[in-house]
């Protein structure tokens, strides 16, 4: 018998003793409403990237070119402080140009892997406010707010039909 499950013995019982789950149970559900009531809930929202994980990886990218730096130099049999005087140089070279903003830009994503979640999530922002620039959208635009408009434009003309009929 395994974990107190089944019968203690199966002989005797006509069964092999192997136990088996009844799938023909059917469960209920936790919530009765297959929809939320609340609609702010399903409201998208972007995905919000990590700013610590992205400026890790900037430096990580920083210290990728120092290091082939380093190993071109050691290959060509340069000296050790020579090596690190250079390899300094270019580090904060790199490191003002990424503060400078040179660094491309941001992420491109068509470069980016599947596993780069935060800079897909930067490129993705940075394409929605490309997009809402060239098509005249205002930064504080809500979802939805054109028919909240149109229905009270409604109810305002409805409200001034009945004073005048008044």
């Amino acid at each position: 018998m395994s974990s107190n499950v089944g019968l203690s013995t199966p002989r005797g019982s006509g069964t092999s003793g192997y136990v088996q789950k009844n799938r023909s149970l059917l469960r209920h559900r936790d919530k009765g409403d297959p929809y939320p009531k609340d609609w702010e809930q399903t409201k998208h929202r972007q995905r919000q990237p990590d700013p610590e994980i992205l400026e890790h990886d900037r430096k990580r990218e920083i210290e990728v070119k120092v290091l082939e730096l380093r190993d071109q130099l050691e290959e060509e049999g340069v000296d050790e402080d020579e090596i690190d005087d250079r390899c300094d140089a270019l580090r904060k070279k790199l490191d003002d140009e990424r503060k400078a903003g040179k660094g491309g830009g941001g992420p491109d994503a068509r470069n980016l892997k599947v596993h780069q979640v935060h800079d897909l999530a930067q490129a993705k922002i940075e394409e929605s406010e490309r997009l809402r620039k060239a098509l005249g959208i205002s930064a504080d635009y809500e979802e939805g707010s054109h028919w909240r408009k149109q229905e009270e434009r409604l109810r305002d003309s409805l409200a001034q039909k009945e004073q005048e009929s008044d």
